[in-house]
């Protein structure tokens, strides 16, 4: 029986400079479906992605009525634990609806969005083929990158050393990057937010 597992958890503000801040969420990836480059992942994803996601996946499957992000108000506060708690949980409920759907899981921005730190940009520059990497080689080139789970972190001590850096580059999509947020991720999904 194939599964996915959808978590959206630990939002954290993020500051851009001194006048500008945002909430992003970990998006947690745990699967046995042959959709999936990676089994298991993790990524930090802001509202305006989630936005920018739905927008595509709704151009591409347009007979498909795509379910509903929480609403953007002009009231939500990044202070107020509930608003912030209602955010996430719209969040997770959008994407365990998105990944029901053959058709939209057959959309690689959508495996872009949920297995690397890929800009939008470079997500649709990696979809379009102007990139010199494949969806693919840009999954698991984060993943590499990104190794926090038991097995991997074994497998990574036999490899290379350098396997622990959590960053990428927004130019290119596969190095460091000054921007970049470490995702910090749990190896079980029974560990929840509190």
């Amino acid at each position: 029986q194939e599964f996915v597992t959808v978590l959206v958890r630990d939002p954290r503000i993020q500051k851009e400079d001194s006048w500008h801040s945002y909430i992003d969420y970990e998006i947690f990836i745990h699967t046995n479906s042959i959709c999936f480059t990676r089994k298991t992942s993790c990524v930090r994803r802001r509202y305006r992605e989630f936005v920018w996601l739905r927008q595509r996946l709704q151009s591409n499957a347009v007979l498909i009525q795509l379910p509903e992000l929480p609403s953007r108000t002009p009231f939500f506060n990044m202070n107020n634990p509930n608003h912030v708690d209602h955010r996430r949980q719209g969040l997770q409920e959008f994407l365990e609806k998105i990944l029901q759907d053959a058709l939209l899981l057959s959309d690689s921005r959508l495996h872009l969005f949920l297995q690397t730190q890929l800009s939008p940009e470079d997500m649709e520059a990696c979809v379009s083929g102007q990139t010199k990497f494949s969806v693919a080689d840009a999954i698991l080139s984060f993943a590499s990158l990104n190794r926090r789970f038991p097995i991997e972190d074994e497998e990574g001590k036999k490899g290379k050393n350098d396997a622990d850096s959590d960053s990428e580059s927004s130019s290119s999509g596969l190095g460091p990057s000054d921007d970049s947020i470490s995702c910090g991720c749990k190896a079980s999904p029974a560990s929840e937010e509190s």
